[in-house]
């Protein structure tokens, strides 16, 4: 058995978060207001623990003599529920064993893990001590009226932010700081250029190391504005920091207000968590969901229903950055990369949202998937979904490092995994460099696609250029020549020499007499169309084969 304790939440509140979508209830009294106070999973060849205050997680359990049994047991050690992997059968048994005992019986969808419902369960069990409908006596997670409270407590502008200082919350009395700031609010970030200064003086450093408040120069803007000084404060959560406070000042901060903020910030840390929590669980689910039905398999078509899938045409889409993105400086930027790419998964899901009525997105590995559903009469759904990628990469400032493979259209939801492998196909033939858009549908670079994956054969099976091009390679190699360069040229040219000669800025006679030399040196006949084609093809898996990763 393995243990997993965090702060108490009832079961009521599970079952109101997670019912129907992850857990349904069995058996028992829903309504039950019995506390949670840890997770186990049980293991029937393991030696029992107190399971008091217990969410039992009953994995593999099928008989009905041993789900009774446990049933006994669990009523002694007044444990929360039991939850079982769907269908569970509605044993008289069973139903008479859970009254008994007052333990409910509930079931894991099918298509969600084990590792999955943990995890939930643990978000939502951190966030237990939050309550339902309001903390310091406003609403559960409205960090605006926390922001605008806590400003008229200090009688300054504040504003709340995340470990990326991303502004969260702000409140009213901006127009009462700096340029910085404002700046600041309109941009929901903190300016590039404002955090570099705040890091090269060690401000986050010292912020998340003290307990205290701290004081912050101005930072460097137009001589001829004002800038103020700031007060921080670390926002958090036992030893984890959620976050930060920071309050604009034209005076030094009288100890009654520092108390104030100090007090402050402890309401702010349980409406973030209660924000996290509430976000994290239905993004896990989302993504789970989402893997399920593209990996396929005897879950996907639950997980499809759940996220209203099924009985509708649908296309997977797949975004990434054009470079590989590899973490190479610890696990702050590891973090910081993390959290750019969830915030594209969120913005792409709602951009997919505001189109199609039927959608869905999440990051899952280090691709940001989408489906939607597309109407059966539109034969250019594809081309359609292209153009709605594009607004979207424009709408988020076209950056170019972000790119997008658009699937084969799925009939129905046993046809999604195809398409997702179609999808990153059109994704790697971007990130390879061998197409100029931002934005391509895999029936446009099939061709393309094939290639590429040709050439990871070749090189898995260690095949090295043959035949006439190997004898040019090898030509070149020894004296410095451009036969190679020329062939591939007039291949491309399809044997025109005036538009070969210009594509490598050579002389029309010069680049004759090369043609002469490599069909000598390389022995190949150029009026023989299958040597050309086999030539071709060698040039073309040398060329992906230097770009690949």
């Amino acid at each position: 058995m393995s243990v997993t304790t965090r702060p108490r939440s009832s079961l009521g509140r599970v079952l109101e978060d997670l019912g129907t979508t992850l857990l349904e209830l069995v058996c028992g009294n829903a309504e039950s207001q019995k506390q949670i106070e840890t997770v186990i999973i049980h293991d029937s060849l393991d030696e029992a623990i107190p399971s008091h205050g217990a969410l039992v997680l009953g994995v593999g359990m099928r008989e009905t003599e041993e789900i009774v049994e446990l049933l006994t047991t669990l009523a002694t050690q007044d444990a929360a529920g039991l939850v079982l992997r769907a269908p569970v059968s509605a044993d008289p048994a069973i139903i008479r064993a859970s009254e008994e005992s007052g333990v409910p019986v509930l079931a894991l969808t099918r298509g969600a893990s084990w590792a999955q419902l943990t995890s939930m369960l643990r978000s939502l069990i951190a966030e237990g001590d939050v309550g339902e409908s309001g903390l310091g006596g406003m609403p559960a997670g409205d960090l605006f009226s926390l922001a605008n409270a806590i400003s008229t407590l200090l009688n300054a502008p504040v504003t709340i932010e995340d470990r990326n200082s991303r502004v969260v919350a702000f409140s009213g009395k901006q127009d009462e700081a700096d340029p910085a700031r404002v700046e600041t609010i309109l941009g929901r970030q903190v300016p590039e250029r404002y955090m570099r200064q705040l890091e090269q003086r060690g401000v986050f450093r010292e912020l998340y190391r003290s307990t205290d408040p701290i004081e912050v120069a101005p930072v460097d803007v137009d001589a001829q504005v004002a800038s103020y000084p700031r007060v921080a404060l670390a926002v958090r959560a036992g030893d984890e920091i959620l976050g930060s406070i920071w309050v604009a000042v034209r005076e030094p901060m009288p100890k009654d207000r520092i108390g104030a903020l100090k007090d402050a910030a402890k309401l702010v840390a349980l409406h973030m968590l209660r924000i996290r929590a509430g976000a994290d669980v239905e993004r896990r689910l989302r993504a789970d969901l989402l893997a399920t039905v593209l990996e396929g398999g005897s879950g996907a078509a639950d997980a499809a229903s759940q996220l209203r899938l099924t009985d509708h045409r649908c296309v997977v889409l797949a975004l990434a950055a054009a470079d590989s993105e590899e973490d190479e400086e610890g696990g702050a930027a590891h973090a910081r990369l993390l959290a750019a790419r969830q915030r594209i998964a969120d913005a792409l899901s709602m951009h997919l949202g505001a189109v199609y009525p039927r959608s869905a997105a999440a990051l899952i590995g280090n691709i940001v998937y989408g489906v939607v559903s597309v109407r059966p009469d539109q034969p250019d759904a594809d081309r359609r979904t292209a153009r709605v990628a594009k607004e979207f990469l424009a709408r988020i400032g076209g950056d170019r490092r972000l790119l997008l493979g658009i699937g084969t259209i799925a009939d129905d939801h046993a046809a999604l995994p195809a398409s997702r492998v179609s999808a990153d196909r059109a994704l790697r033939v971007l990130r390879l460099g061998q197409s100029h858009a931002q934005v391509v549908i895999f029936d446009d670079v099939q061709v393309e696609a094939l290639l590429v994956e040709l050439g990871d054969l070749a090189a898995a099976r260690g095949d090295r250029p043959s035949g006439p091009v190997a004898r040019l390679l090898e030509y070149d190699r020894a004296r410095n020549a451009q036969l190679v360069e020329t062939l591939r040229a007039w291949l491309d040219a399809f044997g025109d020499v005036a538009a070969a000669s210009a594509l490598v800025y050579t002389h029309p006679n010069t680049f004759r007499y090369r043609l002469r030399r490599l069909s000598a040196i390389g022995e190949i006949d150029l009026n023989d169309p299958e040597a050309r084609f086999a030539a071709m093809i060698q040039l073309r898996l040398l060329t992906y084969g230097e770009r690949s990763p």
